[in-house]
């Protein structure tokens, strides 16, 4: 493509060389720069591509999206395109350079602290059950039909993500469903894309080593639905106290959900065990095998936004009450010795009491609740001691243990857990940092009619000890735990 046809859309402050040049690809990483690429320099949170321009040069690179030229390669010896926000514009590029395919999809974007993976994976399923081809972008993975595809990040880097999105127009989807994460926002990786409807789950505490601030992690998930266009539709909790605050400038269609209150889409738990959960939506009721009540606010967001996309209400109940949970979402495992074990992504306080509590609501009292809880490195140290405080509140015995460490020592992440407890909390609680003897630690503390919950990493297959990912999963642990009890 011409350089001057791929750079129409975006606002241009300097532009320097020949803007009949021809570009044969968009790359964001000077290492994967080959002759006639565009390099587009992004300023990221640890490194900034204005570094790197002088490499993408050698590398062969046509021209330079950029928010400044370095002096080091001055005098100009390729095409330079200078904006204000590189990020920002580089999502309008890449949506030109692949020919618009977020618009002719009907792309939903799911946002908030917890629920995310969730709703776009129930969402993704629940369409493909009705016969629909449609494509799936989450924290677990990414779909294109029935194709399985790795995924590293909640929200793929921008180029990443603008080739799965073509990739699944071509593949002929009509649906496309993504978690956006207040990263992604926040770093534009997210521009350039037409929505035609965004979800908000709720808002906790959460990524504040980034954020800062409760208020600045707020904000920018609120962006998401200020920028969503006129015929889109913005569906929010207003169970959750920031589900208003979402909707307060937006130009979309505005609905709402609700298990508490008078919503466009209103639910109630009937009855609640293991193995599912009665509901009742919208005055009809459903049986599915999810459990608790943050799962159930989750199927009303399904619920709403298959209704908003015009899919009749009752094929949508029908299609989810064959659906079964996402990996590592309260995922349940059973005992030999009649004990359940249960794997789940909660890795926030906000997160660990959900669930916590739902599995209170189905044990009613009968049970131990044995509760296994790291945190993981270089990340909010905030919220450690907070979740520890939640565990012990709502568990019978706490194991405190390694999450993914990253370049932090396992030790000192736990003390930080430790913090702040009382005598009677600390009591019950056991510090193994060994994540693996700390499973087995619990396994042995359980019995029949209890209830073990393993919680952190939830469908992640690895542990990152000093920047080298090793294989280790929760559920895998587990289940090889119960082979030997039977």
């Amino acid at each position: 493509m011409i350089i001057k046809e791929l750079i129409n859309g975006i606002r241009i402050k300097e532009f320097a060389g020949d803007d009949e040049v021809i570009v044969s690809g968009i790359e964001a990483d000077s290492r994967k720069v080959k002759p006639g690429i565009l390099f587009a320099a992004i300023k990221g949170t640890t490194v900034d591509g204005h570094d790197f321009i002088k490499n993408a040069i050698e590398n062969g690179a046509s021209a330079i999206l950029c928010e400044f030229v370095p002096d080091e390669v001055k005098p100009l010896n390729c095409t330079y395109v200078v904006v204000a926000e590189a990020s920002d514009a580089l999502g309008i590029v890449l949506d030109t350079w692949y020919g618009r395919p977020s618009s002719r999809l009907t792309l939903v974007g799911i946002t908030g602290t917890n629920g995310k993976t969730t709703i776009a994976t129930v969402l993704y399923n629940l369409f493909r059950r009705l016969g629909y081809k449609a494509g799936l972008l989450s924290t677990v993975c990414n779909h294109i039909n029935d194709e399985m595809l790795p995924a590293t990040h909640t929200t793929p880097d921008p180029v990443s993500l603008h080739r799965l999105l073509a990739q699944m127009d071509e593949a002929g989807c009509e649906y496309a469903f993504m978690e956006v994460s207040s990263h992604a926002i926040d770093q534009k990786r997210i521009s350039g894309l037409h929505f035609k409807g965004g979800i908000f789950t709720n808002l906790t505490r959460d990524h504040l080593d980034y954020h800062k601030t409760v208020e600045h992690y707020l904000k920018t998930k609120k962006t998401f639905f200020d920028n969503l266009p006129p015929d889109a539709f913005a569906l929010t909790n207003v169970d959750d106290k920031s589900g208003k605050v979402m909707m307060q400038n937006t130009a979309a269609r505005k609905l709402t959900y609700s298990l508490q209150t008078g919503a466009d889409f209103k639910g109630k738990i009937i009855e609640s065990h293991f193995e599912g959960t009665e509901l009742a939506i919208n005055g009809a009721t459903v049986h599915v095998h999810f459990v608790g009540r943050f799962n159930a606010c989750n199927l009303l967001a399904v619920f709403g936004a298959a209704t908003a996309l015009n899919i009749d209400p009752e094929e949508t109940l029908i299609a989810l009450s064959a659906l079964h949970p996402v990996s590592g979402r309260f995922e349940t495992i059973r005992s030999p010795l009649a004990y359940t074990a249960i794997v789940d992504y909660a890795h926030t306080p906000d997160a660990l009491t959900n669930v916590l509590d739902s599995i209170h609501e189905v044990l009613s009292g009968k049970g131990r609740i044995i509760t296994v809880v790291g945190a993981g490195g270089n990340r909010d140290k905030g919220k450690r001691p907070l979740m520890t405080k939640e565990a012990c509140r709502l568990s019978d015995v706490v194991v405190l243990t390694s999450d993914n460490p990253r370049f932090e020592e396992p030790e000192a992440i736990i003390r930080d857990m430790m913090a702040g407890l009382s005598e009677k909390d600390t009591a019950k609680t056991i510090c193994i940092t060994d994540r693996r003897q700390a499973i087995l630690a619990a396994t042995h503390l359980a019995k029949k009619g209890d209830v073990l919950l393993v919680a952190g990493k939830g469908h992640e297959d690895y542990q990152e000890i000093k920047g080298v990912k090793t294989h280790f999963d929760d559920r895998e642990i587990i289940r090889n735990i119960f082979k030997t009890q039977g």
